[in-house]
This record gives C-alpha cells, structure tokens and sequence, in this order.
C-alpha cells in the first residue's frame, strides 16, 4: 500500500500513515495518537474492546516525536484535526525519541528564539514554524513564474568576489589559493555583465553575504537575494516589472497559504496597482509637519522609515524615487537635469525598506568619476568598467531580500525566524 499524507484521507479510504507522533492522549481504554507530516495533523484512535489488544499495547508503548507507520481505515470525526480519525490495523515504530525532548515540538510551551534555533530541526516540527516556511516557498515559486512568463532568463552569479561589488559593507575575506578573495555581498556587478552580453533579461535567486556587526532584528549575515536586471530599460521600466512582481508574490501567497496564514494569526491586503510612489524630498517634507526633521542627503533612520509607512500606509507598499545621489550605491544613474539626484527606488512596506533598485550607469567615464566619489579605486573595477566599452545600453534592475519580504508577510518581529538556518554575528551553528 502507498503512504498516504494527512491531506490526502478520504472517509472510508484504508491508508498507510507515516509521521512523527506530535502528541498522545492516554485515557486508559482509550488512547489518541497525533500524528504529523509534512502536511499537517491525523488523529489516530485506538480503544480496548474494539482496537485489536496488541496494538493497543503497542500504541501504549509510543512516546513523542517518535517516528511511526500506521495501517487502518479512514473515519468520520468532527472533533478530530480535518473532520476524521484513522483506526489502526497495524502499527509499526520506525525510530524512538529520545527524551526529555530539548525543544517542546507541539509550541504549548514557550521557547525563547535561540532555544529555537539551537534546536532548529526540532523547531521546524512545529506546525506554525512549517508554515513560514511554506509561504516562503510561494513567494520563490510566485517570483521564477513571473519573471519566467515575462521572458526572464535565470541565472547563477558566483559567490566568490575579488573587490566589493557595492562598497561600503564589510566583506567576508576567504582563502583563494594565493590571492585575495570574498564572499559576495551582491550580485550586482555580475547580472549588469549578464545583460550587457545580450541575455538582456536576468533574474536570480543567489545568497549573499554581509560582515556587517548587526544584530538587529532585521539583518543577517547570509541571505538570499531574489534579483533582476534587464537591459534597454529605465528605472520606471524596472518598477512597472516589480509591480507585477510584488502583486502576484501578495495575492499568489493569499490564495495558496491561506491555512499557513491562518495558522500563524496573520494576513495582509493585495496590492493596488500601479503602486504609489513619492520622492525622497517629498518624504522629507511629510516627516518634518510630524516633528521629524532630517537633513537633505542624509539616508532615513529607522524611526523615519516606520514613520513614513505609518503616514503613507502601513498595508500598502509604496516607492520613495529620486534619492540623493551621493547616499546611493555608486553604480545608480545621476538624473541628467539634476545630478544630486539619482534614478534610485525603494519599496516599503510595514515600516521596513522591502527592497532597493536602480536605473545604472553604463557610461564608463561616468562610472569612474562616481568610484572615485565614493573614495573607491576604479582599477579594482576594471573588469567591470570595461564591460560597458563596448556597447552598453541603458538598464535597471531590483534586489528582494528573500527573508524580509517572508518577515513581512507573515508579520514576524525578527528576520532569523524567517531564515531556515540563519547566520548573525553570534551564530554559525546550526
């Protein structure tokens, strides 16, 4: 007989259950057994007089989190998870648990986060935690099919970098045979090469890497970087594309997590498009009527970018376009008639900046004045400076962190419980 998975039972159906015990209910003659896959939760009901006696002996035998398989017939019960109840023909324990159990899988008692994670593979029994990670995965699967529909073409950028491809973050240094080498914290440099060869249309899902001493709740020292570049293309181009993207990312993971959203307490509104968009001066000025004055060509502080959310709309992402130049990446295109700003982009959402994106430069001259600007060696660059020499149209692209916009719809206060196996400044185990 197959196996059967929890979302699978039909009334009346025999099946074969298999799954960690979640938990047990012993009233003497009657005893109820959780059980857990992957898809969610089967009640699992063996009684004296009616359940053959060695199995009800066996059943007794069974601790949590061990890992069993389960023979019997599907049966109505309202009161048990999905509506049904399986009656076991035939029980067989896989593998023991060890106990006590270092983390409590079933989430009635509190853990604090780095218990958690500590205990990562124990964690990620919970049902809840499963849930995130669930809708993460939507969120991957909702992004490669837009862009995929759109003619995108995906690609695999390296991990391993000779010169900062942004400048301003510390690097992860590593051995690279008798050279000098880092960990990526960007694949920038290597999607613009990628669309000036022709592919024109990039996207990317790629980790990336930030030696930066945060420990604040919204960082991580390795994530994952849902990108896109495409050539021919200005910065409102680039965030018509980010449009369709977040509207489907939003209403795709509405639709096919709505029990993992359910679960987890939390929802959000789908987007309107187009998207709202205000200037960074614009911002200014909104943020200096509520008290909060901040000077021209200083980057928002956290409090201003909750607060700006707060007054524009807490619910509804929304560029802030036409950033100071000299605050921005050093490959953002200056605007022609004004150079003190750029055809830089943020998307907010929930107080948090979401994501950042750019129309580039691709004139080389202009490249080379704007490292120098930012106190950067343009030899360093070379290789990339001169990948625009030779026939470089105007481009734009974008850069989700995968692990935020997971934070941000499904309402966590710390990115790491948004991370499978996060890396910080204090963690590099699990």
């Amino acid at each position: 007989m197959e196996r059967t998975y929890s979302k699978d039972l039909k009334v009346g159906d025999n099946v074969k259950l298999a799954g960690w015990v979640h938990e047990i209910r012993d009233f003497g003659k009657l005893i109820f057994l959780i059980v857990r896959d992957m898809h969610g939760l089967v009640q699992v009901t063996a009684k004296t007089g009616e359940t053959d006696d060695n199995i009800v002996k066996e059943v007794k035998d069974i601790g949590k989190e061990f890992v069993i398989e389960v023979e019997g017939k599907a049966e109505k019960n309202d009161r048990a998870p999905n509506g049904m109840e399986v009656k076991p023909t035939k029980v067989t324990i896989i593998s023991e648990s060890e106990s006590p159990l270092p983390l409590e899988s079933t989430g009635k008692v509190n853990s604090d986060l780095d218990t958690r994670l500590d205990n990562r593979f124990l964690d990620l029994r919970r049902p809840e935690v499963r849930a995130i990670f669930t809708i993460q995965n939507q969120i991957i699967r909702s992004f490669r099919k837009t862009l995929e529909d759109k003619g995108f073409i995906e690609i695999t950028p390296p991990g391993v970098i000779a010169a900062s491809s942004e400048g301003g973050a510390e690097l992860f240094p590593i051995p690279y045979y008798n050279r000098e080498a880092f960990l990526a914290q960007s694949p920038q440099i290597y999607k613009q090469m990628a669309v000036m060869g022709g592919m024109e249309k990039v996207s990317m899902i790629t980790p990336v890497w930030r030696a930066e001493k945060s420990n604040t709740v919204r960082h991580l020292s390795e994530a994952r970087q849902m990108d896109i570049e495409m050539g021919f293309a200005t910065d409102v181009e680039a965030m018509d594309v980010l449009d369709e993207v977040t509207f489907n990312i939003f209403s795709d993971v509405k639709k096919t997590c709505e029990s993992q959203l359910k679960l987890i307490g939390t929802d959000f509104k789908i987007p309107k498009l187009p998207l709202k968009k205000i200037t960074y001066t614009e911002v200014l000025k909104i943020l200096e009527k509520e008290g909060m004055k901040i000077k021209w060509g200083e980057d928002l502080s956290t409090p201003a970018e909750k607060k700006i959310c707060e007054l524009v709309g807490w619910d509804e992402p929304f560029y802030i376009t036409e950033w100071p130049t000299d605050i921005r990446a050093f490959y953002s295109m200056p605007d022609e008639k004004d150079p003190k700003i750029c055809r830089a982009f943020d998307l907010m959402f929930r107080g948090v900046e979401l994501l950042s994106g750019a129309q580039r430069i691709h004139i080389p001259e202009l490249l080379i004045k704007r490292l120098k600007a930012k106190g950067m060696d343009p030899e360093n660059f070379k290789f990339y400076i001169d990948t625009f020499r030779y026939g470089a149209p105007p481009h734009a692209g974008w850069s989700i962190g995968l692990e935020r916009i997971t934070m941000l719809l499904t309402a966590r206060e710390n990115i790491r419980e948004a991370c499978l196996f996060p890396r910080d400044p204090k963690r590099l185990t699990p």
